[in-house]
């Protein structure tokens, strides 16, 4: 694990602390900077989420490997995430049904390190994922799969690219 993403499960371990986010209308990452983006911190809030109490190991683990993966460039930028709502599909309702959803969303910050702290893209972020039939309802990690898919949809957002391609080598096999 990247010792830069363990700074993401202190904002997220207190229950109700303030988002880390300055908060603003949208904006677009820089061109310039889509291209040499390299991940630096990156750190999350949220006010109360149900979860387990490995949610944000998990959630910094998966969103830091999709990000180093779509910010390969040379620039330092810090990522900042205030989770506003997370839905796991519930494990007897999957088996019973045959498959649920998992959604998360929040809002994302990129930011250039130094004194001035200067943000230069925000967006909000919300995905959905299969909890993937009644076998992965009941087996799977839904706090990876949700994760890995919410750090997907912010390199497609900000790069306009997945960092993966498509296929069972990771938890939402896509």
């Amino acid at each position: 694990m990247n010792a830069r993403i363990v700074v993401a499960a202190i904002g997220l371990l207190a229950a109700a602390c303030a988002p880390v986010i300055e908060g603003g209308p949208p904006m677009e990452l820089p061109p310039g900077l889509q291209e040499t983006a390299q991940l630096g911190s990156v750190i999350v809030s949220s006010e109360w989420l149900e979860a387990e109490e490995d949610f944000s190991d998990t959630f910094s683990d998966e969103v830091g490997e999709e990000l180093a993966r779509c910010m390969h460039g040379t620039a330092p930028v810090d990522v900042r995430i205030h989770l506003d709502r997370l839905d796991r599909a519930g494990r007897l309702e999957t088996l019973l049904r045959g498959d649920g959803v998992h959604t998360l969303s929040g809002t994302v910050e990129f930011v250039l390190p130094g004194p001035d702290r200067r943000v230069v893209g925000r967006f909000p972020v919300e995905v959905a994922t299969s909890a993937r039939g009644r076998i992965g309802g009941l087996l799977g990690d839904r706090q990876m799969m949700v994760s890995e898919e919410f750090g997907r949809a912010v390199c497609d957002t900000a790069f306009g690219r997945n960092p993966r391609t498509r296929g069972p080598h990771n938890a939402t096999g896509g």
